[in-house]
């Protein structure tokens, strides 16, 4: 089977997310056409969550992997 263009589209989405030890993220998730934020935490069997142009505290542009379980809130900058 060959896979097509469209199998590796991209969306970058602009979010804020809040951890539960309090720290807050901003950031951007790719997701599929068609795709919503939610279905990232919700679909997505991988435990951790990746998050580029990411600013956390000192750290700007970073690309960030977060792990699902420590997410209290996704907000959408849409």
């Amino acid at each position: 089977m060959v896979d097509s263009k469209s199998d590796y589209e991209t969306d970058y989405r602009a979010i804020t997310l809040k951890t539960i030890e309090g720290s807050t993220i901003n950031g951007k998730v790719n997701i599929s056409p068609n795709q919503r934020i939610s279905d990232l935490l919700t679909l997505n069997e991988s435990p951790f969550l990746v998050v580029v142009d990411a600013n956390y505290g000192d750290f700007k542009e970073k690309v960030l992997f977060i792990n699902k379980a420590y997410i209290v809130w996704i907000e959408p900058e849409d």
